[in-house]
């Protein structure tokens, strides 16, 4: 079976395509690299560069490789960027994501597995979060993606579109190909292993006073093999089924004291760190119940627990330490404004903007 997969050059995405190439799928990458990287696309895959707004483009991709589905994580996902520019998360996560479903629709493609998010619960009425709560995102990203989920079920139902919406909070770990490598960086495991590779001068603790068994926020850290092989096993379940919405998550949360003290014990490396007050809108606890997806399609997190996630990852950082460029990695992969004067004053920053 042909797919095309959005996004494919990012962390997920290209992740997700090598699930798929090891399942015998012939794959097609598009993607406009604004955060994506092309060293991340397996060389079996094709690959097209555009963007998903561009409808011509899309059209004369889907012409070209006729796919029997496609699976859709290009997008923007920066919840904190989205409360101060909430147009640009619109534009590019919900307006051209109709703008896909219009080329499928005129191409003859039904069937779509969607990369959502968690964050589409918001304050979540009770934990582990589970896909019959209430759906109310306190930011535009998760709006955004709530919006997209809207979308996808009146194209069920006007155009019998078969569709899987994945629902998930933090992606972590190495396939041992793909990493993280944003611009700027704002997930906890990075952010904690670029400071025990140097490459940062410390590591904030957003609010040591939440109720929780340390004082930390507490998150359900899921390994991106794991998320990969649910984006397939979805993928496959929808020849028999329509519509499909699934949390994805281990069940278990980690506080970022112990996000911390692990990384500290796998790179065997000391590293300074700062507490400082909330951050508004931070919950105390997030973990998502991929019960249900474990009941329907038989699918389980394999790699749930922190070490294994956090030691992949580390590995992977050592295996790139420029991440997927030529430059040093704290200017490619992280934000320059939290690094040490003399780590900005080596070069001027490469400017690069990605996709999921």
């Amino acid at each position: 079976m042909k797919v095309l997969v959005t996004g494919g050059a990012g962390y997920v995405g290209a992740t997700t395509v090598r699930s798929l190439l090891a399942h015998g799928y012939e794959v097609a990458v598009y993607d406009n690299l604004s955060t994506g990287h092309r060293e991340a696309i397996p060389g079996e895959a094709s690959f097209i560069e555009g963007d998903v707004a561009d409808r011509h483009l899309l059209d004369a991709a889907l012409r070209e490789h006729r796919p029997a589905a496609v699976l859709h994580f290009a997008g923007l996902i920066e919840a904190g960027e989205s409360m101060h520019s909430p147009e640009k998360y619109f534009r590019n996560n919900s307006a051209a994501t109709l703008t896909l479903l219009e080329a499928m629709l005129a191409n003859a493609v039904d069937k779509l597995v969607f990369s959502s998010t968690a964050a589409l619960y918001g304050e979540p009425e009770h934990l582990p979060i589970e896909e019959t709560n209430a759906l109310q995102p306190t930011n535009a990203y998760g709006e955004s993606k709530l919006l997209v989920e809207r979308i996808l079920h009146w194209f069920a139902y006007a155009h019998g579109l078969r569709y899987a919406s994945l629902r998930y909070f933090n992606a972590a770990g190495s396939d041992g190909e793909s990493g993280e490598c944003h611009n700027p960086e704002s997930h906890l495991i990075p952010l904690v292993l670029q400071a025990a590779a140097g490459q940062r001068e410390y590591v904030n603790i957003y609010g040591t006073d939440y109720p929780t068994r340390d004082g930390t926020c507490i998150r359900d850290y899921i390994h991106v093999s794991d998320l990969a092989d649910a984006h397939v096993s979805a993928l496959h379940a929808l020849s028999e089924h329509q519509r499909l919405i699934y949390n994805l998550g281990t069940g278990n949360g980690f506080s970022v004291r112990e996000v911390i003290e692990c990384a500290r014990r796998v790179t065997g490396r000391k590293f300074k760190v700062i507490e400082t007050s909330r951050r508004p809108g931070d919950p105390a606890v997030l973990i998502a119940s991929s019960h249900k997806i474990q009941e329907e399609l038989g699918w389980s997190p394999q790699r749930g627990a922190l070490e294994p996630i956090l030691s992949s990852a580390w590995e992977w950082m050592q295996q790139h330490p420029t991440g997927y460029s030529r430059h040093p990695q704290w200017l490619t992969c992280q934000d320059k404004s939290s690094l040490p004067a003399a780590a900005e004053n080596r070069n001027p920053a490469t400017s690069i903007s990605s996709l999921f």
